[in-house]
């Protein structure tokens, strides 16, 4: 059996910046939630693809909670960097950050947790190596992973049984 060599975690971190234009906003002249959105999931994908060595698809976006609002004309900063690692899947936790770039101000509008699977050509699930934690931040932040994975596979399950006792039978 090939056994697959830990990556550790810096290797995955990555960070994207775009301004904020008219076209992200809406007519309050704060950014769309779902322009964010669409750049966490963008970023954390990178990221998890740089530990897997593999494409990913997105499998589950944690509650996604908005402190502040980001405005037109900001700079949104996203960091992202794999925090916890199963058999075939990934978390990516993703910081977002928004600066005016006339001051440098800098403010934290929202963390989130992304999960991913890595996938071969066909679409089918393969395993991704293990995650290699470099820091007690990066230990105690797997741990707390390993808490949300257990809880969202425990919601599939109630959300499988549901979905079959609603399925008709044939």
């Amino acid at each position: 059996m090939n056994e697959l060599q830990p990556k550790p975690v810096s290797a995955s971190r990555t960070t994207f910046a775009q301004l904020m234009q008219p076209q992200h906003a809406n007519t309050l002249g704060t950014v769309h939630g779902g322009v964010i959105m669409r750049l966490v999931d963008e970023v954390g994908a990178i990221a998890c693809v740089r530990h897997a060595g593999h494409r990913v698809v997105t499998v589950a976006i944690d509650q996604m909670m908005f402190q502040r609002p980001i405005r037109i004309g900001h700079l949104v900063i996203l960091t992202a960097e794999v925090s916890y690692v199963g058999r075939t899947s990934m978390e990516a936790e993703v910081r977002v950050v928004a600066e005016n770039p006339l001051t440098g101000e800098q403010v934290h509008t929202n963390t989130a947790y992304v999960v991913y699977v890595a996938v071969d050509e066909q679409g089918r699930p393969v395993p991704v190596p293990p995650l290699q934690l470099e820091t007690e931040a990066q230990r105690l932040r797997f741990e707390q992973a390993k808490a949300r994975q257990a809880f969202r596979l425990q919601q599939r399950e109630q959300a499988r049984r549901a979905f079959a006792e609603q399925e008709p039978e044939a």
